[in-house]
């Protein structure tokens, strides 16, 4: 990786899951779908990067819990730019096909206020992601 990097720029997120196979199968689509190639493989993990940044899913043996609950101290969700309102329409109406349930479905695209063109999304272990579009 290029020293070039900006200070601050996030390296990495890793997100433990209760089943990697399912983790694999949901974030494989979105993160590839956002520009994303696969990184690493490994018995209980794969990663994908853009840029100098990766995202990891794990499935380690000190994990205590089957869930993520967002609502609980801890990370709430993840959110990515997507290109253009278009692009992200397209990934919500694919999305259940790849294990993600959009969120608030009766004020989307705008549950995050009338100015936010964006979806809510949660995977089957309680992740949930925002994608938001280009200008919003």
């Amino acid at each position: 990786m290029s020293e070039d990097v900006p200070t601050g720029t996030l390296h990495h997120v890793e997100i433990w899951v209760p089943d990697l196979r399912r983790a694999i199968a949901c974030w494989e689509w979105l993160l590839e779908a956002l520009g994303y190639s696969r990184f690493q493989d490994w018995d209980d993990g794969r990663s994908w990067r853009l840029g100098a940044t990766y995202l990891v899913v794990e499935r380690s043996p000190a994990l205590t819990a089957d869930r993520h609950d967002r609502r609980r101290p801890g990370l709430n969700h993840l959110a990515f730019h997507v290109g253009s309102r278009g692009a992200l329409d397209a990934l919500v109406e694919q999305a259940p096909g790849h294990g993600w349930t959009l969120m608030f479905a009766d004020r989307h695209p705008y549950a995050g206020g009338d100015r936010h063109y964006a979806a809510y999304l949660e995977n089957a272990d309680g992740f949930e992601v925002e994608l938001v579009a280009a200008g919003t």
